[in-house]
């Protein structure tokens, strides 16, 4: 595998925006939300961030970081068929193990979506998923930029979960790292069902 070549991005800033330049604030969420992890990253080497902690949450800081970005990954698959399933997703353990894998899965996520705009955020998709169970899956209507949301905010949950791990290890953690940005807090204000 090659080197990971990877500039620190200075803090807040961005690198999305529309075709007119004008932000787009769930874009900057999603963007802020992955890059809040992959600063966290750099501060780790492979040993800590695979190291699974005891109870209450007997799980490595990698295996919150994988569960993080499979939501990622399900839309990202699913929206070209225009139907996204969060139950398919692949295990990677490499992305659970390798501080490098991880980061560039992250850059690889953000390579995509930096692509989206209003059009693909619009885009109607079926969202299949299993809502209890042993029941069988429902197709839900929604759209692209639901499903962003829907990815960003489960990271953010699984974030609150790795500071906590973090503090086992006694790993300093940023103070932003798994806080909803503004424009994320905002966007799922908006959100009509």
């Amino acid at each position: 595998m090659s080197a990971l070549n990877v500039v620190k991005p200075e803090p807040g800033s961005r690198i999305l925006s529309g075709p007119s330049g004008e932000p787009l604030e769930l874009l900057w969420a999603a963007q802020d939300v992955l890059v809040q992890g992959l600063e966290l990253l750099f501060d780790l080497g492979d040993q800590t961030f695979s190291r699974v902690v005891a109870s209450p949450y007997p799980a490595s800081i990698g295996q919150h970081y994988a569960y993080s970005l499979d939501h990622f990954h399900c839309l990202l698959r699913g929206q070209r068929a225009g139907e996204v399933s969060y139950e398919n997703h692949e295990r990677n353990p490499r992305l659970e193990r390798e501080v490098s894998y991880a980061s560039i899965a992250i850059c690889d996520i953000l390579r995509a979506i930096k692509n989206y705009n209003e059009v693909t955020l619009g885009r109607e998709c079926k969202v299949v998923r299993m809502v209890a169970d042993g029941r069988p899956l429902s197709a839900i209507s929604s759209s692209i930029g639901d499903e962003l949301a829907h990815c960003t905010s489960h990271a953010i949950h699984h974030y609150a979960i790795i500071r906590l791990i973090c503090g086992e290890l006694g790993v300093r953690v940023p103070a932003q790292f798994g806080s909803a940005p503004p424009a994320l807090k905002r966007s799922l204000t908006q959100v009509t069902y």
